[in-house]
């Protein structure tokens, strides 16, 4: 059921972030002032092991909703793959938040197959609505090293953006 809602959404998502509709799907990063703190959560990954946002706290994350028949979701993995390479050691990390109704059974041969190195769970409508509500996928959280979301990026957004951000809050006071 929820992948029948996020198709819909999800290629509306698709059309904007081409540039077919005038809304924008990329947003900049808040000032420190306008940020809030990101939904706690904690589920398994994909060796069964705790996954708990809050043990995060002191590095950048990136937070990625997404799901392995999601095209733009596809286009983003190895950008994914490429930040967590370049920027883990300074205090940097990737999770992947997969919507997959079939969850590891697809999942897990999916990051077999591209190479996913970071860690990956499987999201639920709970842990979406903690979030406000992911109506489209891919949705990305960009969160600082105080555990508060600073920028939200809807769609497809260029790899471009995505660096400058993390760059920007990578260079902020540790």
């Amino acid at each position: 059921m929820y992948r029948s809602i996020l198709i819909g959404v999800g290629l509306l998502g698709l059309l904007t972030s081409c540039g077919s509709f005038p809304d924008t799907v990329r947003a900049a990063v808040k000032p420190v002032s306008a940020r809030k703190m990101a939904a706690p959560f904690s589920l398994k990954d994909a060796d069964g092991k705790p996954l708990v946002l809050a043990d995060y706290k002191g590095k950048v994350v990136l937070l990625n909703f997404w799901a392995t028949w999601c095209g733009p979701c596809k286009i983003e993995i190895p950008w994914f793959i490429e930040f967590e390479k370049t920027y883990r050691d300074k205090g940097f990390a990737v999770i992947g938040v997969s919507m997959d109704d079939d969850g590891w059974a697809v999942v897990k041969p999916h990051m077999a197959k591209t190479g996913i190195n970071y860690r990956m769970t499987i999201g639920d409508e709970q842990t979406a609505l903690k979030y406000g509500g992911v109506d489209s996928l891919p949705t990305t959280y960009l969160i600082d090293r105080e555990g508060r979301v600073a920028a939200v990026h809807i769609g497809l957004v260029s790899k471009g953006d995505y660096v400058k951000d993390i760059e920007q809050l990578l260079a902020a006071a540790k």
